[in-house]
């Protein structure tokens, strides 16, 4: 095992907890900062929560059906120091982390990340999992759910960042699309998705501890502009158009412009 010391700071979901388990498998997980993200409020009023009940449970229900697969096979998380907190930002994070001295930082799943956490001083740096293709989809609640609704499926994938203070902005270690074309169930789609981005992050994690400074760090801009879509931007409208696109026919063509970051040979 490597000895270099990685502190998570993850959310409180099961696909959250399968990643930590994941990582200290391998590595030396000796710390781990849970977000339950309680400050945050619901957008959701009572006619958007009975419009999904009625006519959008298939979309609730892949994300849940894939959180039941991680929640069985991911009971607990890794034996080691755990912290608990409200936000990502609070300040016993700050300590709890400063206390732990870590070499690296994976982040997956918290709220957005301010200083002064940002910023910490860590000897690698700080490593963050989005599930989306940057630049070219970021943002959320789900950007594959975005691609299907927006019928861009070849723009499915996942990308590993350094952090930065912005969504998603941060620059590329390693992207990936990931292709779908075979399923046909939302749930399992997603599934597969997640999947990816964990063995995703592991190589990215195996190349960051192996490798030498300065590692790979492609600026984002430098790849082209893409949309950033915000949970506000959900609506029936959006949800009609992935069930839509879900069982009609499907765009798999790749634009020109499109480009992933492979590790360096």
């Amino acid at each position: 095992m490597n000895n270099k010391r990685i502190v998570c700071w993850v959310g409180d979901a099961p696909n959250h907890r399968a990643l930590v388990c994941k990582v200290a498998s391998t590595y030396n997980v000796t710390g781990i900062i849970i977000d339950r993200k309680r400050s945050l409020k619901s957008n959701d009023n009572f006619i958007n929560k009975v419009l999904n009940k009625i006519f959008f449970s298939k979309i609730d229900k892949a994300w849940h059906s894939l959180q039941k697969k991680y929640h069985e096979r991911f009971v607990q998380w890794p034996e080691t120091e755990k912290l608990y907190v409200d936000n990502i930002n609070a300040n016993e994070a700050f300590e709890f982390t400063k206390k732990l001295q870590p070499d690296l930082i994976v982040v997956s799943g918290t709220s957005l990340i301010k200083e002064p956490m940002v910023s910490i001083a860590v000897p690698i740096g700080i490593v963050n999992l989005h599930t989306g293709l940057s630049p070219y989809i970021k943002g959320g609640p789900n950007c594959t759910n975005w691609c299907i609704a927006n019928n861009q499926w070849s723009l499915i994938g996942s990308t590993i960042l350094w952090l930065s203070a912005g969504i998603d902005s941060g620059n590329i270690i390693l992207s990936e699309r990931v292709d779908v074309s075979g399923f046909k169930d939302l749930d399992e789609i997603h599934f597969k998705v997640m999947e990816h981005a964990h063995e995703l992050y592991l190589r990215a994690i195996d190349y960051i501890l192996s490798a030498s400074s300065p590692y790979q760090s492609i600026p984002q801009r430098s790849l082209g502009k893409g949309n950033l879509y915000l949970t506000k931007m959900w609506t029936t409208a959006q949800k009609r158009k992935l069930l839509k696109n879900l069982s009609g026919n499907r765009n798999n063509v790749l634009p020109a412009e499109v480009k992933t970051i492979p590790l360096p040979l």
